[in-house]
């Protein structure tokens, strides 16, 4: 429903309203809800379409839906609950705060949920998973007899009915399934997307006479050594200066419209979770026939950037269709071990790209040194997780960037800001400065720790002093995440703002259309303009403004998934140690004391329970006092300080 909502308020196509939609619309056009000219239906301006906000005294905001729209004060709610999407009726001429009242209940802004079993006064009750209090949906007492205390369940919000049973909570296994169905997300993909996933034939050079061969060229994917989904190869031409970024080229075969093309949007993105992915589309076209894997032909969608290294800028560009044959698929790890020595080439072609990335090495470290003079580097600390059979949590490390890392960093960097300069609406990739307000507390906040905050012509020279304190200190991830979420959130856009994080005056993303439905946007955007079909790049955008807001909350899904996830396996460890000390380092002191432990496990989040003196950032030892498993949540005491 709520992406309904966003298409409707941003105006949507006749065309792209779906047969089980388009009953909702004709009734919202009777009630004069909505407007159509031409084919486009669009709320009327006198109607927001919104989230009902945090009730308080009967009362609540409405967070409306579009961009730099302020909220609406709902003065009755009715039957109204907060996390309600709401349509209400702007109450025009009134003074004060904007206001409307709510003229229709749509539906729920989560539609899904999770319940569980709980044993209470002597009674089974079916409670949500997070909070504990009764959920809309109800079980007979007949039903509640058959399942056990701590049974897990999927809920229908819209309907307010249980869907499925997805295990019990006291079994490890049950939390992918929880995380994962409380956005309906699920690794299936239907028989007849699956049938034409199937459908296309090996690649066969002769089919393709129009694209460019660039087969002889000694293509390389570098990536993690799990990975299987390989988006991008490059080769570095030293003679000529010039970077080929050859990126799997989606397009071809996922098509608009159509049963795959639709599943791809629903997805979105790819999710990783520690221990396998759920990918965007079929593992026939992300591990297969899309992913650019070594010594086969693969199609591709290739920037060609021609530098001049003397400014470091691309002299000129051009992207086009291509077929490739990457030479060799390495990993970070074997790139890494080559750049210090570690690592021999094992036969002439081998030796031919050690060579070519060495050269260009020197090049994105130039880049790299440019980049970080308007732009930051920000140092926040990804945690790997290892995961056993059972999902229980073994061990964590902490993510290394390496020189490998930040050799296909810049590459992409460089294809994707090429590519967003091809094109003056589209789809961007922004992320707009951050508010004095946010900064002015994120300054105080670093002046508590003893930081020396002096405030520069640029924020940029401010930041950057902060970050070189921050490293004197040995606080550098720490302070640099709190200057991260001071900041506003990156996201998609059809207007160029900037990327004030990567000091880009124009960003998007190119480079990972099998994982990220945004690249195959772009890729479809990019081929219709170089050829002139204006049909075509007119297509592509007719939604362009919905689809960027619906792909950003699909972005925002996938991370919470990911992240909570986490959260849920740290806490089945902590709940496996409870009493036991461990090492960790204050996070957070507002509102409540928050540490993360850095121990035999890094990065699990604890919430403490001390009224006692306590600083930002100090080193402490804190004992696990509990653990509430369904909410992922653990706490524990301070129990003495680190020797320094």
């Amino acid at each position: 429903m709520k992406s309904l909502l966003i298409r409707l308020t941003l105006g949507v196509s006749e065309l792209d309203i779906t047969p089980d939609e388009t009953k909702t619309v004709t009734k919202w056009l009777e009630k004069k809800y909505l407007t159509k000219k031409g084919s486009i239906y669009k709320f009327n301006s006198k109607y927001r379409a919104g989230t009902l906000g945090l009730v308080q005294k009967e009362t609540a905001y409405l967070h409306v839906i579009g961009e730099n729209i302020r909220d609406l004060f709902i003065e009755e709610l009715g039957i109204a609950t907060e996390g309600d999407l709401i349509i209400a009726q702007r109450l025009l001429g009134k003074r004060g705060t904007p206001s409307a009242k709510i003229v229709e209940i749509v539906g729920r802004e989560q539609s899904y949920s999770i319940a569980y079993i709980i044993f209470k006064e002597n009674h089974k009750a079916l409670v949500d998973l997070k909070t504990d209090f009764p959920i809309g949906a109800e079980l007979t007492p007949d039903e509640l007899a058959k399942y056990k205390t701590g049974d897990v369940f999927k809920i229908d919000n819209q309907e307010n009915k249980v869907l499925e049973y997805l295990g019990n909570i006291t079994d490890p296994l049950v939390d992918e399934k929880i995380v994962m169905a409380q956005f309906n997300k699920h690794d299936e993909f239907e028989e007849d997307v699956l049938e034409i996933a199937k459908s296309f034939s090996p690649v066969d050079v002769k089919n393709y006479p129009k694209r460019k061969d660039l087969r002889d060229l000694d293509f390389s994917t570098i990536d993690p050594v799990t990975a299987k989904d390989y988006d991008d190869a490059i080769y570095w031409d030293d003679e000529n200066s010039t970077l080929y970024v050859a990126i799997a080229d989606v397009s071809e075969y996922v098509k608009p419209f159509g049963a795959l093309d639709n599943e791809a949007i629903y997805r979105s993105f790819s999710i990783y979770l520690p221990h396998r992915s759920i990918p965007m589309l079929p593992r026939q076209l992300s591990e297969t026939l899309c992913s650019l894997q070594p010594h086969v032909d693969r199609l591709a969608y290739v920037f060609e950037m021609k530098l001049n290294l003397k400014t470091l800028e691309v002299a000129s560009s051009k992207v086009y269709e291509a077929v490739i044959h990457s030479k060799r698929r390495f990993n970070y790890e074997e790139i890494d071990a080559y750049f210090t020595g570690k690592l021999k080439a094992q036969n002439e072609e081998e030796q031919r790209i050690f060579d070519s990335l060495t050269k260009l090495r020197f090049v994105t470290d130039s880049l790299k040194i440019k980049r970080l003079k308007v732009g930051y580097d920000f140092r926040s600390v990804e945690i790997d997780m290892k995961i056993d059979e059972k999902s229980n949590l073994v061990s964590t490390e902490e993510a290394e960037e390496t020189p490998s890392h930040a050799l296909i960093e810049d590459c992409m960097l460089l294809a994707n800001k090429e590519a967003a300069s091809q094109y003056e609406r589209g789809l961007f990739r922004i992320h707009e400065q951050p508010s004095q307000s946010k900064l002015q507390v994120l300054y105080q906040e670093l002046a508590g720790i003893g930081m020396q905050i002096e405030i520069k012509n640029s924020t940029k020279e401010t930041i950057t002093n902060i970050q070189e304190q921050a490293k004197a200190m040995g606080l550098e991830s720490e302070v640099d995440t709190l200057i991260i979420q001071s900041q506003m959130q990156a996201r998609y856009a059809p207007l160029n703002s900037g990327h004030f994080g990567l000091g880009f005056e124009q960003y998007t993303h190119f480079t990972s259309p099998i994982r990220r439905y945004s690249d195959l946007i772009v890729h479809r955007l990019l081929k219709a303009i170089n050829a002139g079909d204006t049909e075509e790049g007119s297509y592509v955008l007719r939604n362009i403004e919905a689809l960027s807001m619906t792909i950003s909350e699909k972005e925002r899904e996938a991370s919470k998934i990911e992240t909570e996830f986490k959260a849920r396996k740290y806490a089945r460890w902590a709940h496996e140690n409870l009493g036991k000390e461990f090492k960790a380092r204050i996070t957070a002191t507002e509102v409540e004391v928050k540490a993360e432990i850095h121990d035999t496990i890094s990065g699990a989040r604890v919430l403490i329970n001390s009224d006692g003196d306590i600083s930002l950032f100090e080193d402490v030892i804190i004992r696990i006092e509990s653990v509430n498993i369904p909410r992922a949540k653990i706490s524990a005491i301070v129990v003495g300080k680190q020797d320094v």
